[in-house]
């Protein structure tokens, strides 16, 4: 992939996961909408990132000059991370996606452990079981927030780049590799909240509606600390994402704020267990 492929790579991203969305799409929830022009913009400055940090990790499909799919993975310490996978709806089953997938792979083969976020698409998912991961089902949380329900939270400051370290820190307890370089981009797009106590520490950067975009913790307690001020941030409704069984922790806060709980995709994991305190960012894990 090069700086100029990443604008088309976003519409074929947009295009391609909204078919699956729509495909997939529960019945007793709103119908899926095309991304966003600012949600296209954050997907074309990360990827712009990922090229910065690992080039050899991005890579795009071409037939006759015109690209049919595309894949961009990165490194960080050991672990190796598959961002986003997409091959052009229509085109699937013609062995681009296997291709793209191999030349991804070869990029982390040096890495003992590998992350990914995947939706429930029964191709997708056969080919990443294929590839050694293991499936654990995600779940998310959405519905009329009870603000009635929100406790006084207590020990929960704004963050900046000075806790990188300690961030870079909880990242390898929960996962067993820091996020390094990607907790300047996400600084750069989203509300970082942290705490550090004697009793634990954590850190959580949530969107401007408080959706909570990437969470770690030493434990349970300052987990859903975290958890609570995400949602404090939030209007009438609220959303969770990226929840897996490790983090039940997760399920008790939502279901106490009179939130949903539904399940949709899959954390593919290779030698590696459910981080826990943890709930993922969708691309960078």
């Amino acid at each position: 992939m090069r700086p100029e492929d990443v604008e088309a790579a976003e519409q074929m991203s947009s295009e391609g996961f909204l078919e699956v969305d729509r495909r997939l799409a529960r019945r007793d929830e709103p119908d899926p909408e095309p991304r966003s022009a600012e949600r296209g913009r954050q997907w074309i400055d990360r990827t712009h990132h990922y090229l910065r940090t690992d080039p050899g990790g991005c890579w795009v499909a071409e037939v006759d000059g015109e690209m049919v799919g595309f894949a961009t993975s990165f490194t960080r310490e050991l672990m190796w991370i598959l961002a986003t996978y997409v091959v052009r709806p229509g085109l699937q089953g013609q062995g681009i996606g296997t291709m793209l997938l191999a030349a991804a792979l070869h990029h982390g083969r040096g890495c003992l452990r590998g992350m990914l976020s995947a939706s429930a698409d029964a191709r997708a998912v056969r080919r990443y079981r294929a590839a050694g991961f293991s499936l654990h089902p995600q779940m998310y949380l959405r519905g009329t927030l009870d603000r009635s329900a929100i406790p006084v939270v207590e020990k929960v400051r704004d963050g900046s780049a000075a806790d990188f370290e300690l961030m870079d820190s909880i990242d390898r307890r929960t996962r067993g590799a820091a996020h390094g370089p990607d907790h300047a981009w996400l600084l750069s797009a989203f509300r970082l909240v942290v705490s550090d106590t004697s009793t634990g520490s954590g850190y959580a950067f949530h969107a401007f509606d408080g959706t909570p975009m990437l969470l770690a913790a030493t434990n349970r307690r300052t987990a859903a600390q975290l958890l609570w001020e995400c949602l404090a941030g939030s209007g009438e409704t609220a959303y969770v994402p990226h929840i897996t069984a490790a983090n039940e922790w997760a399920i008790d806060v939502g279901l106490a704020a009179r939130l949903d709980l539904h399940q949709a995709g899959y954390l593919g994991l290779r030698n590696l267990r459910p981080p826990t305190p943890y709930l993922h960012h969708g691309s960078l894990l």
